[in-house]
């Protein structure tokens, strides 16, 4: 994220205001600099914005999100646009369904909210390459974001005035919360501290812009990562403390900066839309479908690429998700034999499997040796884990999968199989056909499907996914990738699932996870109605683990929207 900045308004403010109303061509939007302020349509004007991520939130809810922005008191939005979102693959675009920007626009205007909008191409927002595509990135050599340098300004109104002596004062982004990490605690700030620090700024007649106002979900493998001494990659939730949660309730926090702007201008009269209806359903018992190994043939049906060192994701054309590695062993090892990849070359969790059977886990900057032993032939398979690519920094070419090939002993490994995984394609199309009678294994652990059909019983209603007792895994409802869950790692214990992914009654649901590590002895997952974002299990034996990681409180360190 920036700093919270007082930014150029060329850099920031301009990129574009757009007033979305049917006059829109009589319309006018001036810098009065000469009077350190804008101008609408003639008048003095300044904005109170917050920040929401279409891209972050379904599109069935964006009208319901906007309408509580602007009852909040707010006259603007502010959102980024997302290259990768819009042009997955070269030349490839879509604008479809979520990602209809036009329709977004159209809402907000329906909300009679102005819109301040940064289209990037870099945005950063936490977001997966932030909002670069992967594909870039099949240019190996190629060096990113190299020809303009981060905006390293920490120095608020005095330090704009330095430069820019004259305009309206701006704050593009003063934070109501921060995101979160896997591995360390829930981020908040406190109310008191948010309202304080609003009232100030508008009392010096500055335009704000909060961010987040809402921050939605990374749902599928949308989540970004920092990189903070070690690769630390962002949870699923993006709640960020903002005033409405990520479910789209209004929070004390929320209400307290109503209480703030209506000082200084008029809000709109009227009752807040209530928090929507919460359902509670379960325990389900959840049954095993089979091991990843097992469906191969589905998960790649093109059949493996083959090379003498292993390749990246880029290099096949993987973009996200999971990729499988696979070779044989050229002699027998009979002794526990160091295994590990050269030159931190896990990038990001390896699962390691011999003959089928979970050996361990090596990750990104944390675990970097197993010890294996295995016979002349055996079958040695890597699942690897893209966990999101870096979003903040100059240059960050965050290459997913074997950087460098393994090395079991003194030997180093040669003649691989990559099977690039389609496991969502599975997961819709395949699993509802109950086709699938593939061989369970016998002690289940490693990368493991489970399911199970559910029907709802009542009405239907916003729901959060628990799943104790879990490791770590990817889970979908009725087709829809919800995202990661890291039970054991935490913070974020619940997954958000909004009601319209449901069946109501008299239909059945189904539910998909795919364990990569270890299953509990009973793998129940239940739905509650409300969410745990704030569980960090401290007991973690983890050994390269800072001492910073799991501290209590952890400062805002900026890392760049």
């Amino acid at each position: 994220m920036a700093p919270k900045k007082l930014s150029c308004l060329h850099s920031l403010l301009l990129p574009l205001l757009t007033i979305l109303l049917p006059q829109a061509d009589t319309r006018s939007f001036v810098v009065d600099r000469d009077h350190d302020r804008f101008l609408l349509d003639g008048d003095p004007f300044r904005y109170v914005s917050g920040s929401l991520h279409y891209f972050r939130v379904p599109r069935v809810l964006w009208a319901d999100r906007l309408l509580k922005m602007r009852w909040s008191g707010l006259n603007a939005i502010q959102f980024y646009v997302p290259w990768n979102y819009h042009e997955p693959q070269p030349g490839v675009y879509n604008f479809n369904g979520s990602r209809n920007l036009i329709a977004f626009l159209n809402e907000a205007a329906l909300a009679n909210l102005l819109v301040i909008l940064r289209p990037g191409p870099y945005i950063c927002a936490e977001w997966e390459m932030g909002g670069l595509p992967s594909w870039l990135l099949r240019k190996p050599e190629i060096h990113l974001r190299t020809s303009d340098p981060a905006d390293n300004m920490t120095k608020i109104f005095t330090l704009l005035r330095k430069y820019e002596p004259h305009g309206p004062l701006v704050n593009s982004e003063y934070y109501t919360g921060w995101l979160d990490y896997w591995g360390q605690n829930h981020s908040t700030r406190s109310v008191s501290a948010i309202t304080k620090g609003l009232e100030n700024m508008l009392e010096l007649g500055a335009s704000v812009n909060t961010y987040m106002f809402h921050g939605g979900t990374n749902f599928g493998y949308w989540n970004g990562a920092d990189k903070k001494g070690r690769f630390l990659p962002i949870t699923t939730s993006y709640d960020y403390d903002a005033p409405i949660s990520e479910a789209g309730d209004p929070t004390p926090k929320l209400f307290a900066l109503r209480n703030v702007i209506s000082k200084f201008q008029e809000v709109p009269l009227g009752p807040l839309p209530p928090p929507s209806p919460k359902m509670m359903l379960g325990p389900l018992t959840l049954h095993l479908v089979g091991h990843l190994l097992a469906f191969l043939d589905l998960l790649c049906p093109h059949g493996p690429i083959n090379s003498i060192l292993p390749m990246t994701f880029e290099a096949v054309k993987q973009d996200h998700g999971f990729m499988l590695y696979r070779t044989y062993l050229t002699h027998t090892i009979f002794e526990p034999t160091p295994f590990w990849v050269p030159n931190n070359g896990v990038h990001d969790r390896a699962y390691v499997m011999v003959d089928g059977v979970f050996q361990g886990v090596l990750e990104r900057n944390m675990r970097d040796k197993l010890f294996l032993m295995g016979k002349l032939g055996s079958k040695l398979d890597i699942l690897l884990e893209n966990m999101g690519r870096l979003s903040f920094g100059s240059n960050s070419s965050d290459f997913k999968g074997l950087l460098e090939p393994p090395i079991l002993g003194h030997t180093v490994l040669t003649q691989w199989m990559m099977f690039p995984l389609k496991i969502d394609n599975l997961v819709k199309w395949w699993f509802p056909l109950q086709l699938l009678k593939r061989p369970h294994p016998q002690a289940p652990s490693g990368p493991t499907f489970y399911s199970k059909t559910f029907p709802i019983v009542g009405s239907a209603g916003d729901t959060f996914l628990y799943l104790p007792g879990w490791t770590k895994g990817q889970v979908w409802i009725n087709g829809f990738n919800l995202g990661r869950y890291w039970t054991t790692r935490g913070p974020q214990q619940t997954l958000y699932v909004p009601r319209f992914l449901l069946f109501p009654k008299g239909a059945l649901n189904k539910i998909t996870l795919l364990e990569l590590e270890n299953v509990p002895l009973q793998p129940q997952v239940q739905f509650l109605d409300k969410p745990i974002l704030n569980s960090t299990l401290h007991g973690l034996r983890i050994d390269s683990l800072s001492a910073d990681t799991l501290s209590a409180s952890e400062p805002m360190e900026l890392s760049g929207h």
